[in-house]
């Protein structure tokens, strides 16, 4: 029986218990209220933890609110997984592997300022505001820690920019094809302002976004420095279909760097490394399910050890 029922239950009995009272003192019986209130309140204050909760609710923050998904039993001494979409990306598309991490362990998802069911952003956002998003969900989701973050894309690059500054609270890191810590300066550097067709609409294309003109309304600045979380259990995997060769002229410089920058991440953590889904387009938890769910469970058995 979980928490929450128990608690549930005990306020119905309390309940039961006031009917049958009505010989009492009008004193004592509002004593007994203030005491069911309190029951009824702690009730809800456990069906709004984040470590009990199945399904999803909105999460009342200083920045608005935000979408929140768990599933799975308690941690049970084990970190909880949190999974991290990327830009444009809501909870929804890692579904399928939250649903394939629940079979073993707690596992929630959420959705950033301006993705999927959340509010939109007050205002321009910054990696640092994300990160701040970020803690307010893990205090609900796991107020005792550890966790495990999987991030996909620009999730994994806030994972990755996180997790030095949160080490007594994330104990491992996934990071799914993680925009580089570098990616806008990268994409400029192949491609020149001087660049005609299809390059030049990647490259306008990616300026914009990275300058803030996405539904995050996150601006994303190039930083070489990759600091370090100490030796947490990392894995860092790239796609192995080179679907950024498909750039006319350019893309096979795009896939070059597109690699060094996944392997400037592996500096995130002395117990790192690197693998390549070789089936697998940018959306590796869904061309390649098998291979995220594999790295998430090595990368959390190893956190849990």
């Amino acid at each position: 029986m979980s928490r929450t029922i128990r608690v549930t239950a005990l306020t119905a009995l309390f309940s039961t218990v006031l009917a049958g009272c009505g010989t009492v003192a009008d004193d004592v019986g509002a004593g007994m209220d203030e005491v069911k209130a309190d029951l009824e309140s702690a009730a809800d204050d456990v069906a709004n933890n984040g470590e009990l909760f199945t399904g999803t609710k909105m999460l009342g923050t200083d920045g608005g609110d935000v979408n929140v998904s768990c599933s799975g039993g308690p941690a049970d001494e084990r970190p909880v997984v949190v999974l991290m979409p990327g830009m444009g990306d809501g909870l929804d598309t890692m579904a399928d592997l939250q649903e394939a991490v629940s079979e073993k362990d707690r596992v929630c998802s959420y959705d950033r300022f301006g993705e999927g069911g959340s509010d939109a952003p007050k205002g321009a956002q910054s990696i640092a505001d994300a990160g701040e998003t970020l803690t307010a969900v893990l205090e609900d989701v796991a107020p005792d820690g550890p966790v495990v973050l999987v991030g996909h894309s620009l999730g994994g690059l806030i994972a990755a920019r996180y997790a030095p500054d949160h080490k007594d609270e994330v104990a491992g890191l996934v990071l799914l094809d993680a925009t580089s810590p570098t990616m806008i300066d990268d994409i400029t550097g192949v491609i020149p302002e001087s660049a005609e067709g299809e390059g030049a609409e990647v490259r306008a294309q990616n300026v914009a976004l990275f300058g803030g003109e996405n539904p995050e309304m996150i601006t994303i600045d190039s930083d070489p420095e990759v600091r370090s979380a100490g030796d947490i259990p990392t894995e860092v995997i790239q796609h192995g279909v080179p679907y950024l060769g498909e750039v006319p002229e350019y893309g096979d410089d795009l896939e070059r760097v597109w690699t060094e920058g996944q392997e400037k991440w592996l500096a995130v953590s002395e117990d790192s490394e690197l693998s390549t889904a070789e089936e697998s387009g940018h959306y590796i938890h869904t061309d390649q399910p098998d291979v995220a769910l594999d790295a998430v469970r090595r990368v959390t058995d190893k956190a849990a050890a």
